[in-house]
C-alpha cells in the first residue's frame, strides 16, 4: 500500500518545495516593484519626494509613524548610479536607508553614525563607476527605494526640521 502512494507523495513534496522556492524568489521583487511604483507616483523615479506630515489617511505603503517625517527616492540605476545627498538634520534622530529590488536593506546610516557630517552615497550596480566623494552602495537589481526618516522633536517648531529634511536630494549621476 505504501509503495503505491510513494511516487505521488514524492511528486507532491517536490512540487511543494518547488513552489516554496519560487515564492521566495518572486514575492520580494514583486513587492518592491509595487512599492517603487507607488512611491514614484508622487515625484517620479530618481527624484526625492518629501511627504507631508503624517495623518490618519497616510497609507502609501505601510502604516507610517506620526512621529516621523518621510522623504523617499524611488531609484532606477540601469543607466547610471543614483546620487543621494542628505545634510545633517537638527533632530533627535534621522536616518537614510536604502532598499534593493529584493527588499533587502543595502545601506543604513543615522545621525549618530554620520557624526554631524553629510551622508553622500552613490547607489550603483556592480561595475558602475561612482563619482569621487560618494560612498558606493551596490544593490541587487536596478530598482529600489532610498528612504529618509526624521524623528520630530515635539518641543520645538517643526519648520526648521522640515526645511533641513527637504534639502535631501537624489538624482542620476552625470
Amino acid at each position: 500500500m505504501i509503495r503505491r502512494w510513494l511516487a505521488p507523495m514524492m511528486l507532491g513534496l517536490f512540487c511543494g518545495l518547488l513552489a516554496w522556492h519560487a515564492t521566495l524568489a518572486i514575492v520580494p521583487r514583486a513587492l518592491m516593484a509595487l512599492a517603487v511604483n507607488r512611491v514614484a507616483r508622487a515625484g517620479g523615479i530618481n527624484h526625492m519626494t518629501h511627504a507631508a506630515l503624517i495623518t490618519a489617511k497616510s497609507r502609501a505603503i505601510v502604516r507610517p509613524s506620526p512621529d516621523l517625517l518621510y522623504s523617499s527616492c524611488p531609484f532606477d540605476v540601469a543607466a547610471a548610479p543614483v546620487l543621494v545627498d542628505v545634510a545633517p538634520i537638527d533632530a533627535p534622530y534621522w536616518s537614510l536607508s536604502i532598499f534593493d529590488s529584493r527588499t533587502n536593506v543595502a545601506f543604513v546610516r543615522n545621525n549618530r553614525e554620520a557624526g554631524g557630517k553629510p551622508v553622500r552615497v552613490a547607489i550603483a550596480l556592480a561595475g558602475q563607476a561612482v563619482p569621487p566623494g560618494y560612498l558606493p552602495v551596490r544593490v541587487d537589481g536596478r530598482r529600489g527605494v532610498a528612504l529618509v526618516r526624521v524623528l520630530i522633536d515635539r518641543t520645538r517648531p517643526i519648520t526648521a526640521i522640515d526645511a533641513a529634511r527637504r534639502a535631501a536630494r537624489c538624482g542620476v549621476a552625470g
